[in-house]
This record gives structure tokens, sequence and C-alpha cells, in this order.
């Protein structure tokens, strides 16, 4: 059983004020020329297909024209919300495209019933559970203390009853302990969104979303796949891919990558404004066609000189200074520690402060559930 495992397409997403549609729509057609070369029987998503709960109407036509492409393979798709999506808005018309082998993780309701497919091994028995809280998962088990997100995926999964005489497949979207985040993914509150890959002992592969970087974690078959572009400055040297993973026999498997080129790939560049000037125009580079971040070291800013830089380098998207002035700057305003707190610890500070008492866990629960509302909302 060969299957293609994706995530986090972030379709929509803006990078410092950049649309990234046409970049992703050229990702897409190349995925689609890997999975045509590839021949898989099925195509994992798991999650963050959407870059807001909301998407833009080119977003959504972007989605379906994939989709469409995807459904004239000779192939099954299988697709979960993750936490920038609406698990409504994803799940709408679910019925009706999984008749074209598109499958589309219902709004999770406390069971999650497996689709299988067969090969010359025997049937694989593919779960999705798309992103989940604590609080989605408590109500549907009022007789069990769940509170760690640990706690709600470990309940989730125990009502699947996976056989553990049949090849077992999870798709998911979470965040597992030990796994290496990047600027461009939602940071939770204090890290409280860890889950433990002691969860997922009974499946043969997890097709995880959620971290942009691809990794393992703790095995090889527990696996982030990335995503499929760069969206921050700090993946600037990854290597995108997508993930094959091919299942044979019970406990037999092979996994490797696939690289994705770009349409435009992301590259830092520093220096003085006469050095980036000089380099640009006399030189020859291949950083014109490319989003740039650049950092000038001249001691006195220069007027105007994200447009006079643009001139040379079209997508340049970030610019800042690192000179004398901005480490000073640094070193005086005494914000790293204030960077290594939590938003919920800095919170649990000034309210002791203003209220002579630290919060009590109720408060804490109420204040780190709307932190998290509001991150999501925001990023």
């Amino acid at each position: 059983m060969k299957l293609v495992h994706l995530s986090d397409l972030h379709l929509g997403k803006r990078v410092n004020e950049f649309s990234m549609l046409e970049d992703q729509q050229y990702i897409l057609t190349e995925i689609l020329q890997i999975i045509d070369r590839e021949q898989p029987d099925g195509v994992l998503i798991a999650g963050d297909v959407y870059d807001k709960s909301v998407p833009s109407a080119e977003a959504v036509a972007l989605l379906d024209d994939f989709l469409v492409r995807l459904s004239k393979r000779n192939l099954q798709v299988f697709i979960i919300s993750g936490n920038h999506d609406s698990p409504e808005r994803i799940a709408f018309g679910g019925r009706l495209m999984a008749q074209s082998g598109v499958h589309i993780t219902p709004v999770y309701n406390g069971t999650v019933v497996p689709l299988t497919l067969t090969d010359e091994y025997g049937p694989v028995d593919i779960y999705l559970l798309p992103f989940l809280k604590p609080a989605h998962v408590r109500r549907f088990f009022p007789e069990r203390e769940i509170i760690t997100y640990t706690d709600a995926i470990s309940a989730a999964i125990e009502t699947m009853n996976a056989d553990p005489a049949r090849r077992n497949v999870l798709v998911t979207h979470q965040f597992v302990t030990g796994a290496t985040r990047c600027d461009s993914e939602e940071i939770s509150v204090g890290g409280a969104d860890n889950v433990d890959v002691s969860v997922f002992d009974a499946f043969d592969y997890v097709a995880l979303g959620h971290i942009h970087g691809p990794q393992q974690v703790g095995r090889e078959t527990v696996r982030y796949c990335g995503t499929p572009l760069k969206y921050s400055f700090s993946e600037v040297k990854q290597q995108k891919s997508l993930t094959v993973v091919e299942l044979s026999t019970k406990g037999s498997f092979s996994l490797r990558t696939i690289p994705l080129v770009p349409m435009r790939d992301m590259a830092e560049l520093r220096g003085t404004y006469e050095e980036l000037t000089f380099r640009g125009f006399y030189e020859g580079t291949s950083y014109r066609k490319d989003y740039v971040h650049i950092t000038l070291t001249d001691e006195d800013d220069i007027p105007d000189a994200v447009s006079k830089l643009r001139i040379i380098y079209p997508f340049l998207m970030k610019l800042d200074y690192d000179n004398k002035r901005t480490r000073a700057g640094i070193l005086t305003e005494g914000t790293a520690d204030a960077r290594q707190k939590s938003p919920l610890e800095m919170l649990e500070e000034f309210y002791e402060k203003q209220n002579g008492q630290p919060m009590g866990e109720a408060q804490r629960d109420f204040a780190q559930n709307l932190i998290e509302d509001i991150w999501e909302g925001e990023a």
C-alpha cells in the first residue's frame, strides 16, 4: 500500500503581506506531477488545508481545483481539518465528495470509523482524527478525567478499537512532544498542547500535520511531512518535501521523501546597502526571483531603503538593521526575559500584582482557553 503524505497547505496564506496563492498553485501542480509518477493508492492531507478558518474565495477555488484534479486519478484522498481550519466548513459536502474518492473527516462526535483500503497483503484501516482540544473531547466522555491534550487524544484513540492484527494508519493534526517548531507555526500557551507519542503505539504509520519542518517524532513511522512551501525565514534552510510511505506485511514498511522545488525560494542576505546594490546590479544574482530578507549593517538608516532595494530584489519581504545602535537597543530594552515567558505566565504575574494573590485553577483554565482562541484567530 503506497501512500503520499501531505499537510499544512495553508492555502490563502500571506507572508509579510505577500500573497502566496501563485506559489501555492505552482507547488500543487508539482505535487500532482509527483503523484502521477508515484501512482500511490492514497493521498493523506493532515490538516491546515486553509490558513484561516474563513478562507478567501481564491483559496477555496484553489483547493477545489486541486481536489478535482486529484479525483481524476485512480486513488483515494483523505483529508482532516487542522487548527487553522473550520471543521464545519472543511466537512461540508464530505459525503458527496466521498463518491469521487475524496474522504473528508466530519466534525468530531466522539467516534472515528476507519476507512479501509485493500491490497495484496490485506486491509489497511485509515483513521481520520481532526485537530482536537481537550474541551472538544471532554463532553463525549463525561466519566473520564480529560485535562491535557494527551488525555484527549488518548481517549479518542481508545474508542477506535484498532485491530492490532491489521495494518492501521492514523491521520491527525497535533503537536507531539519532542517535535521542533519554527516561527511560522502557532505557538501554544506554555506548551500546553503537547501530546505524548506513546498514544500512537497502535498505528503502523501516523501521518501528522501542524509542524512545518519535516521530521519524525519518537519513531520513524510517526512523522510530520512539513509544509510544501516555506512560510517564514526561520524555514530558509529546510528542504521541503512530500513523504511517501509503503506498507507491505504487518510491521514492514519503507519511507522516503521527495523534494519539492518552489517557484520562488527564500533567502537571507546581509551587508551594507552599497554591497547589496552592487551585488544585485553588477554581479547578477538568482536572489532577484526569491523572497528575500535583507539585514543592512550600515550604521545610519538608508532613506526609503525598501523601495530602492525592491528595484533590484523585487520580492524583498523583510528589511532590518544590525549595527551598534540596534544591538545597544536590544541590550537596554530588557526584553529577553519577557520573550521567554508565555502569554499565560505574563498574565498570571500581572494578575498577582493587581490582586495580591495568584490565579485559581479555574481562572487559569479560562485564561488559557481564551488566549488560545485569540491566538488562533490572529494566526
